[in-house]
């Protein structure tokens, strides 16, 4: 089986952070265009914008903050990218709390002792036997984890079409996060009616009405 290898470099455009220039720390993303930042940079900037710094799409008029979320997958791919990166940032979270004579948090405690567990098993020679047992592990995870905004406040939409260069949706109703903007709800008619693009700026006309019960 033919291997090739990548050098870092060639992928560091991908695994840093457009504000800071440095590899993503906390890596959080954007909902509306999916661009992934520092936590920490994205927070501070959207302190005075509330554009995705990258592609300047407006993430929401008053209140960018509730439309960006942590992006686990992407930080677990640069800890493993970059060699050293999550021992570093955990021994620079540790001596903060230190320093500010406070308590290291437990999250953080738990991420360095699995993180030593990784390097000394690797210095070891040990290999990784137990992947079935992870992999069980993993998926008596509470469904909280992936819960997909179900948590949030629902709202019921109608979608109904006015166009006859369009055809209707079979389910004219959805139910969707209070936190859904009109940019998703495109994407969603158009993934529904399957177009192969569409103009992110084109008004669309949303008839709100509340879903009644049937009695």
């Amino acid at each position: 089986m033919l291997t090739r290898k990548i050098k870092l470099w060639d992928i560091n455009a991908h695994i840093t952070c457009r504000l800071c220039s440095g590899y993503l720390i906390d890596a959080t993303t954007v909902t509306e265009c999916l661009h992934t930042f520092c936590r920490s940079c994205l927070v501070k900037y959207l302190e005075e914008n509330n554009t995705c710094p990258t592609c300047r799409i407006v993430i929401h008029q008053s209140h960018p903050l509730q439309y960006i979320g942590h992006d686990r997958t992407m930080q677990d791919i640069v800890y493993k990218l970059v060699p050293g990166l999550q021992e570093a940032e955990m021994r620079k979270q540790r001596e903060f709390y230190h320093k500010l004579g406070m308590e290291v948090p437990g999250d953080i405690k738990g991420e360095t002792c699995s993180a030593k567990q990784h390097l000394d098993s690797h210095r070891n020679g040990e290999t990784k036997a137990d992947d079935s047992s992870n992999k069980e592990a993993a998926e008596e995870k509470p469904e909280e984890d992936n819960d997909y905004h179900r948590s949030d406040e629902q709202v019921s939409i109608c979608l109904e079409c006015n166009s006859s260069k369009l055809r209707g949706l079979k389910r004219k109703w959805i139910r969707c996060s209070a936190q859904a903007t009109v940019l998703h709800l495109k994407k969603f008619i158009a993934k529904k009616l399957n177009l192969s693009s569409f103009n992110e700026k084109a008004p669309l006309l949303l008839h709100y009405r509340p879903k009644m019960d049937l009695l």
